[in-house]
């Protein structure tokens, strides 16, 4: 893999233990000479809007995340580099076969509303979360615990969870079908973030102005401007590990990555974790010390649905693996992102313990237009192709260069007609796609949830997760996830990750691309900028002035 300047480093699996679970901290990253700066300066960055209400079990994209983690203290966090530590979480202890885990809670937390933050808050949000009924976009992560059903007509609960006990205020067990090892690795995620009472009230309404009880919270009952930004201010009644240097953190939306560069440069923004085709290749010279380019835990890939003309069985199998291989990625790379992304030879990422480079299978990832077009031609025999290829992708992010040299690519090896597809916002493509609307492959990627080889394999692509925006379903590859996730020994269950992926290479339910560094910048008035394993910057620890 091509090195930023300050190199690549694997991040370290961290295994259930019988203790609370403790992490070390770590810079993950560059970092700006301490200063204390001005504790009430608002710091601004970019983003972009939300595809639903904030509501943590139905929030599955970049947008909607940045600003849960930023509102909301889970049971864990993850510091920079990676590494698990409490946060609301006093302890977390499994029993001897990681089946049971016992979960107590610090007595000092608390929502902005005032109401303490108690076992029920966490089991309630889970429930709901994981209720069939609900459809909420993130019930894949409760899938491990007892009540939770798969089915030909049920996917989730159907009353709650029985696999959740509250054994008092401050202490719940968590039952699980079978052993999980790295369970407690997972709780960080936005998924099992706790709710107050009032949101059980009326559920949408909260969520478009939800009460946490992270390191910020909402400015005011407006401070969500819908396609415009989000205000936050410090939350000084948090007490975790994490307690803002700033007094808040201001999130503009912005329709183009080029906007919100211009603004850095202009002084109008403060930290951006994107940076735009146009400039990758002066953004380090114009930024200089200022500039972020390191290894950081995001895939990227497009997706061919299962259920396309022409993408079905035997053909299907074929027009994938000849597109894979019609795409030049090395040049893509290079041309396009100047070094600051590296042709995927896997599913996953070279930032997770357990990648590998030498999965059999992933020669489909290689350039070949000899073998594409034979490729292509027996497929031809099977159904002869008609139509155009098209790549969807949200305009708003960046993605347009990419898109056309990946489409000229395909046209050109294969002798087609392929293009990008674009769509104004990042909200519009998710809604299609969600809804099962979309006609057209499209943009597909993934920023990791926590630092594990599962998190890339099994929200993807496991028959009926929620992020299988394919809808792949293969039952082989559903039994090697589960075999791995039940393994104590995380080596040996990185095994069966790797072989989960060679039945990838054969299905292709997404087309690997790329894995991406993660590229920003920050203002001149503004220190101590680091940006974490999951290219996100460290907000809480940002100071200016």
């Amino acid at each position: 893999m091509k090195r930023s300047r300050i190199g690549l480093g694997l991040i370290a699996l961290a295994a259930a233990g019988s203790l609370a679970l403790a992490g070390c901290s770590s810079d993950g990253g560059k970092k700006t000479e301490e200063t204390t700066g001005n504790a009430t300066a608002i710091i601004t960055t970019n983003g972009s809007e939300p595809q639903n209400p904030l509501i943590p079990t139905n929030t599955n994209e970049v947008g909607g995340g940045k600003i849960l983690d930023a509102i909301f203290a889970g049971l864990v966090y993850y510091e920079a580099d990676g590494s698990p530590k409490n946060d609301v979480a006093e302890s977390i202890t499994p029993n001897d076969d990681a089946t049971e885990f016992t979960i107590k809670l610090r007595q000092d937390s608390k929502f902005t509303d005032g109401t303490p933050v108690k076992a029920e808050n966490f089991v309630r949000a889970w429930n709901q979360g994981a209720l069939a009924k609900n459809a909420h976009l993130s019930a894949y992560f409760f899938e491990d615990i007892k009540g939770f059903e798969v089915t030909d007509k049920t996917y989730g609960s159907t009353k709650d969870l029985e696999g959740l006990k509250i054994v008092d205020d401050y202490t719940f067990t968590v039952s699980l079908k079978k052993p999980v090892a790295d369970f407690p690795l997972h709780l960080g995620y936005s998924a099992f973030y706790p709710l107050p009472d009032v949101a059980f009230d009326d559920m949408k309404a909260y969520g478009e102005n939800p009460i946490g009880n992270g390191p910020y919270k909402l400015a005011s009952d407006t401070a969500w401007q819908h396609d415009v930004q989000i205000d936050l201010v410090k939350n000084d009644d948090y007490n975790g590990t994490r307690a803002a240097k700033n007094g808040g953190l201001t999130i503009k939306f912005y329709a183009t990555q080029d906007a919100s560069y211009a603004d850095l440069q202009s002084g109008n923004l403060d930290v951006v974790d994107q940076i735009p085709d146009t400039a990758l290749s002066t953004f380090e010279t114009d930024l200089g010390d200022r500039a972020i380019n390191q290894p950081s835990a995001v895939f990227q890939s497009f997706t061919i649905p299962q259920n396309f003309e022409h993408f079905k069985g035997e053909e299907g199998k074929l027009r994938r693996a000849a597109i894979s291989m019609a795409i030049n990625r090395d040049e893509i790379t290079d041309k396009i992102f100047f070094g600051t992304r590296t042709p995927a030879s896997d599913f996953t990422s070279p930032v997770i313990n357990g990648w590998s480079d030498s999965i059999p299978g992933n020669e489909v990832l290689k350039y070949d237009a000899a073998k594409a077009k034979d490729l292509w031609a027996q497929a031809d025999k099977i159904s002869p192709w008609s139509g155009k290829f098209q790549i969807a992708y949200n305009a708003d992010g960046g993605h347009q260069g990419w898109v056309d040299a990946v489409s000229n690519s395909i046209k050109n090896t294969l002798g087609i007609d392929a293009s990008g597809k674009p769509y104004p916002k990042f909200d519009v493509l998710r809604e299609e796609i969600t809804n099962r609307t979309i006609k057209t492959a499209f943009r597909t990627g993934w920023q990791a949830d926590y630092p594990g080889l599962f998190n890339f394999l099994g929200p993807i692509y496991a028959t009926n997760a929620g992020s299988n925006d394919g809808d792949y379903s293969n039952p082989e590859f559903d039994k090697l996830l589960s075999e791995g996730s039940s393994l104590t020994d995380i080596a040996e269950a990185n095994k069966k990750y790797q072989q989960a992926q060679e039945i990838l290479f054969q299905d292709l339910p997404a087309i690997p691309l790329w894995y991406s560094n993660v590229t920003g910048g920050f203002g001149a008035d503004v220190q101590n900028v680091k940006f974490g394993w999951n290219s996100v910057p460290i907000y809480t620890d940002i100071t200016k002035g």
